[in-house]
């Protein structure tokens, strides 16, 4: 999403953020997935440019709600003290911080509903400022493995992150040689059992610089789709909910955040799709039956969701090379289990050829 300063206006560029829980301090980004590449239905980049028109009301922060009530909601206690949420419940920080929490617990709960089985829920601190809470559920009836991350972290900028940005085109001027920073964000990569039930992985995620006498602040995330065969009704349904949450906004915001962003009403606009978005697929296909053919082409593609984590993403390798970053978190994404063939290739006129053809040539599905 865009960036913001205080007192002017940001400036375009482009950052990455990604699957990691622990801390991601750079903003990346996609808002409606099923845009292939040859691993996954993967989620666009957003540009990163505000639109002074979104700029937030003071009735829609009060719409909010009080700060302590909404708490008592969520899978556990905001990493940030509820006192000090309280006394800047104005702040972006803050505001970004209380809708990552509701988004986890609305999630996790409908995600328990249909399972039948409980996420365990794990608070962990960062030594070196912030920390999150982890919530994973594993070999449920529905969902193999299921995980919900949040994470807020702070500090100074390490110069290795800051070359990064940089080279991007941030204008980045700390104070003494350092930069503080700010990073939060939820993410969640969900692998069910049954093979017509997709993969879904989501993230929203807002990064805070202080540098001089100004804030800056961008916003990143996005929702994506990744199925083991092609469901046409599924994928416009997936596709028509997150556009009807950027219709809400402007009518060409669906087809321009497929490439560019927006602003924090977007955001949460489109945090709030995850739920309905993805639950009404999986209660569809809750009690499909499957070959041990077809489990095993999940498997395949599992192995290939693995890959590109591991070797390609650029959020996880960040996350894992920077200090303080909890490796048990920023691997919460990877499933279970997963196989690998020596270049497997399925037969020509199959359900999993085709699969293969929407993945190597991307289409629109709404």
């Amino acid at each position: 999403m865009g960036p913001q300063a205080e007192p002017r206006p940001g400036e375009s560029g482009r950052g990455a953020l990604a699957l990691s829980g622990a801390a991601a301090v750079t903003a990346a980004a996609a808002v409606a997935g099923l845009l292939a590449n040859a691993n996954h239905f993967q989620s666009a980049e957003m540009a990163t440019k505000v639109p002074q028109a979104a700029q937030e009301t003071e009735t829609e922060t009060e719409e909010e709600g009080d700060i302590l009530e909404r708490c008592r909601g969520f899978m556990a206690s905001p990493v940030t003290d509820v006192r000090v949420l309280q006394e800047r419940k104005d702040e972006m920080s803050t505001r970004m911080e209380m809708l990552i929490m509701e988004t986890q617990a609305d999630f996790c709960k409908a995600l328990e509903k249909v399972d039948g089985g409980k996420f365990k829920v794990d608070q962990w601190q960062r030594k070196e400022g912030g920390g999150g809470i982890s919530c994973v559920m594993q070999d449920g009836k529905v969902f193999e493995k299921a995980g919900v991350n949040v994470s807020v972290v702070f500090g100074h900028l390490t110069e290795e992150a800051a070359k990064q940005m940089r080279s991007r085109g941030k204008v980045l001027k700390g104070k003494d040689g350092k930069l503080p920073f700010c990073a939060m964000g939820v993410s969640s990569v969900i692998h069910p059992k049954n093979p017509h039930i997709p993969t879904v992985h989501f993230n929203y995620r807002y990064f805070e610089i202080e540098g001089g006498r100004c804030k800056q602040w961008w916003f990143g995330g996005g929702t994506d789709l990744t199925p083991v065969y092609v469901n046409k009704e599924d994928a416009f349904h997936f596709h028509n909910t997150l556009k009807e949450a950027c219709d809400e906004h402007h009518p060409q915001y669906y087809p321009d955040f497929k490439k560019w962003r927006g602003v924090f009403q977007f955001v949460k606009s489109c945090a709030r799709t995850v739920v309905p978005c993805y639950l009404p697929i999986v209660y569809k296909h809750l009690n499909d039956t499957f070959t041990d053919e077809e489990k095993d082409w999940q498997q395949v593609r599992r192995g290939r969701y693995v890959e590109f984590n591991l070797v390609y993403d650029r959020g996880v390798k960040f996350g894992l090379a920077t200090p303080g970053s909890r490796i048990e978190s920023i691997l919460m994404s990877l499933p279970l289990t997963a196989r690998w063939e020596y270049m497997h290739e399925p037969a020509k006129g199959t359900l999993e050829a085709e699969m293969l053809d929407v993945l190597r040539n991307p289409k629109e599905w709404v």
